[in-house]
């Protein structure tokens, strides 16, 4: 894998086509990208079920079901959660034993943000947003504000989650109401511990780009990383590592970075110093945890304060801290920078790092900070121009485990040989896959295949790739938002057929006769097609002809599948919504509308315009405002009602004119469905500065 880290730079930075005796890597036309649920909400994680069944999460608390036999996509969960910023549900895992064995081990693992009593805005206080934690004021101010996200396990029955079996894992205390880094992942090791990455949970935009640590007494401890990251005695911006009991308890294995019992620490921290660690990976053959991890958002280093952003990927081995938010790495300080004041003091010590910050409750002399393997900045990188230039996003993708029995067979998905042992590492910002080769190269992952925005991959157990990608847009389901999977056809040369439906009228009342038609569908190899329509998406085949016709005669929500097959076996699905006796809210953000005059810092005037079917209830209608940033976006706030003003923020360290900042302004409502399933609709508004 990359070695600049270990004074191989030369070989990292050569690429795979110049280097002698080198195979090259099996050519992109020997793959396929196959879409399994083009409607996947806000997604966020996945976990491939050892029938290739896929579960993945979205932000608003749904869990989808993917069934590759029928096609069909189900929701298998709906939890509450409190949303603000970037809060919700996040992560998704399956216990290490799942479906091997035991069922006692077959556990589904969640991580959300549970609502508690956390103050959220009152539509009828327009002018005033209850569910923004103040930015200054006392720690009585800021006590309602304390919250936590909760990592629990559920049992899955059939196609559902059954909410009711929750055991409660742990709890990782954060600040709420103020942007950002809460997400995390969930990874397990061949022993069975579990490992949980968290961010810093730490507001990165008064800090002028570089690190926020901000230590003056009246402000809102959620602007200093000390407070989590450096802190010995807290669970954020952190690796947690335990062992799992039958009763949910867990226990501290062998080898994490504090002896348990040591004064001041939590022993459950394995690896520190992490700012925003989203994605992790861990190789269960060699132990081997992959961490990707963000960074602040300054373009150019400055002397009196430090680095450029610098995003990094590592491969931990023993328990460690890696600097944050001290260090960008163990070779990149940063400067004490007194926030009362404005002056700049020493740079940081990173081979032996001290957290004297008054929100620091843990111990005060640090481990020395770890170097990782890759790092990276906007620009060209010297020691890794493969990775181009661009965003930061770090993902740390999966490594691929072969068996050539997935190879083997008519409709074998499994990847090549090739890519066996060698991690995937994937840009949230960039949209590529790179290959991080044990030897120092990297090389490109199927380049001319789309990765839009790619959330979340993991292999399956046929073998193949499946990806959650994100698309482009700002929290919400982004019109090029899917879950897919990219599969290896170079032993059969057959291609997966692409399916397409079509459907005469897709809303009205019951009953709704609907005409069907498979117009569109195509195979790249000729083959004669199977078809199989599941009108009513009840698991059972209506019609086997490409065109057909249903009457809906009970209200709901029906996603009429399509699932096309080919004479080897491969097959693909899609869906048409049919939604008889309700109508999606159509929602108008009136105001604010494209083209007003912005600027940072003003407070904009809201006003939703929403027409439903039923009544509308504008306590219903949420307004997010989030911080566009080059190809992605920083939820800030969420006002209620239909409407109201939201206070925007100065994001210092960023040049409004320079930086590709943008205010981006979400609007929506859900109806309240009654018996029928309920039905969301969306607007969105993106501002350019204009002053």
């Amino acid at each position: 894998m990359p070695a600049a880290a270990t004074n191989a730079a030369t070989n990292a930075a050569a690429p795979a086509s110049g280097t002698s005796g080198v195979a090259a890597p099996p050519p992109d036309d020997q793959f396929q990208k196959v879409t399994l649920n083009d409607h996947p909400g806000e997604p966020m994680d996945l976990a491939v079920l050892p029938d290739s069944r896929v579960l993945h999460t979205t932000r608003k608390g749904e869990v989808w079901l993917h069934d590759p036999e029928t096609g069909l996509n189900t929701l298998a969960a709906r939890l509450d959660v409190y949303q603000h910023d970037e809060e919700g549900l996040q992560s998704i895992a399956l216990s290490p034993g799942f479906g091997q064995g035991s069922k006692k081990d077959d556990w589904v693992y969640l991580y959300y943000s549970p609502p508690l009593d956390t103050p959220v805005d009152d539509p009828a206080t327009p002018d005033i947003n209850e569910g923004d934690a103040p930015l200054t004021g006392t720690p009585d101010d800021f006590a309602p504000f304390k919250g936590l996200i909760r990592l629990s396990r559920f049992r899955l029955t059939g196609d559902t989650i059954d909410l009711r079996t929750e055991q409660r894992v742990l709890d990782v205390p954060v600040d709420r109401g103020i942007c950002c880094h809460v997400g995390g992942d969930i990874v397990f090791d061949a022993q069975g511990n579990l490992y949980l990455s968290t961010g810093d949970d730490t507001n990165p935009f008064s800090s002028d780009g570089f690190t926020p640590i901000d230590e003056r007494p009246d402000r809102n401890p959620a602007f200093d990383a000390q407070r989590s990251s450096g802190n010995t005695n807290d669970l954020r911006g952190k690796i947690l590592r335990v062992k799992v009991r039958a009763d949910g308890s867990y226990t501290i294995p062998r080898g994490n970075l504090f002896r348990p019992g040591t004064p001041r620490i939590r022993p459950e921290i394995y690896a520190m110093g992490l700012r925003n660690p989203f994605r992790i990976e861990l190789n269960r053959s060699t132990g081997e945890l992959y961490v990707g991890d963000y960074s602040p958002d300054e373009q150019e280093a400055d002397p009196q304060r430090g680095p450029a952003g610098t995003g990094r990927w590592t491969t931990i081995r023993r328990a460690g801290n890696y600097g944050w938010p001290y260090c960008a790495t163990a070779r990149l300080p940063y400067v004490d920078y007194d926030f009362a004041t404005g002056a700049s003091g020493a740079a940081f010590d990173c081979a032996a790092p001290v957290n004297e910050s008054p929100h620091n409750t843990g111990g005060r002399e640090l481990p020395p900070v770890v170097q990782p393997q890759v790092w990276y900045s906007y620009g060209p990188s010297t020691e890794f121009p493969q990775l181009g230039t661009g965003g930061i996003g770090p993902m740390a993708g999966p490594a691929h485990d072969y068996d050539p029995r997935d190879t083997r067979g008519r409709a074998a998905v499994g990847w090549p040989k090739y890519y066996d042992g060698v991690p995937l590492f994937y840009e949230w910002t960039r949209d590529y896959v790179k290959a991080f080769h044990r030897d120092g190269r990297i090389e490109d992952v199927l380049p001319s295949l789309v990765f839009d925005n790619p959330m979340d991959m993991e292999f399956g157990p046929d073998g193949a790739l499946y990806v959650l990608e994100y698309g482009d847009g700002y929290f919400e389901e982004n019109e090029d938002a899917q879950l897919a999977r990219y599969d290896y056809i170079g032993n059969t040369g057959n291609h997966t057929p692409v399916p397409a439906a079509t459907a005469s009228v897709t809303a009205g009342h019951a009953p709704l006769a609907v005409a069907f038609t498979a117009d569109g569908t195509a195979d790249a190899d000729g083959d004669r097609l199977g078809y199989a329509w599941d009108f009513d998406a009840d698991g059972r085949v209506d019609s086997r002809r490409p065109e057909g016709s249903f009457t809906y005669e009970e209200n709901g929500l029906y996603q009429a599948t399509l699932r096309v097959t080919d004479r080897h076996g491969r097959s693909a699905a899609t869906s048409v919504r049919i939604v008889v006796g309700n109508a999606t809210p159509v929602v108008e953000l009136v105001r604010p509308v494209d083209g007003d005059p912005f600027a940072f810092g003003d407070v904009v005037e809201f006003e939703v315009r929403v027409t439903d079917d039923q009544e509308v209830d504008c306590a219903d209608v949420t307004v997010d405002y989030i911080l566009g940033h080059d190809d992605h976006g920083h939820p800030q706030t969420t006002a209620r009602g239909c409407t109201g003003s939201i206070q925007t923020t100065e994001p210092s360290g960023h040049d409004p004119e320079t930086d590709e900042l943008t205010g981006v302004f979400v609007a929506t409502y859900t109806d309240p469905g009654g018996d029928l399933p309920p039905l969301t609709g969306t607007d969105r508004v993106v501002l350019q500065p204009t002053r």
